[in-house]
């Protein structure tokens, strides 16, 4: 177990992580839910048609166009919003972590850390 420095004791850090990751789980949530429900009102006399595949707007493939769509409380971006909270709730944990580690002066943890943060950010952009 690690030695607190500047008050972050290991049972502290836990009770951090745990935290952070339900409220990001709530909004997340929330957003999908209000998303959900403006896009129900919005479309919800419309037939849909199977026969034609209709993927998403380039506009909401990425973050600008989610944001401004959001912002325009459009169903679809507020969904898309939440879908990006939910995904940056895990980096976040993980970029705490770094620094928690730090604080405490965990320097293999740091590293080890850092290398997670990086295969993480790796398989979300995707690239290659």
């Amino acid at each position: 177990m690690s030695t607190p420095a500047h008050g972050w004791s290991d049972q502290r850090v836990e009770q951090t992580v745990g935290n952070l990751l339900r409220v990001g789980l709530l909004i997340a949530t929330a957003l999908v839910i209000v998303g959900a429900v403006i896009y129900l009102h919005n479309h919800a006399s419309e037939m849909p048609e199977y026969r034609i595949f209709r993927g998403e707007p380039p506009e909401l493939t990425g973050i600008p166009g989610i944001v401004a769509f959001a912002l325009e409380w459009r169903g679809r971006g507020i969904i898309q919003l939440g879908l990006l909270v939910l995904l940056a709730t895990p980096v976040a944990r993980v970029i705490f972590s770094v620094v928690a580690f730090a604080l405490q002066r965990d320097w293999f943890y740091v590293g080890v850390t850092i290398v997670v943060l990086g295969v993480l950010l790796y398989s979300i952009i995707g690239i290659g």
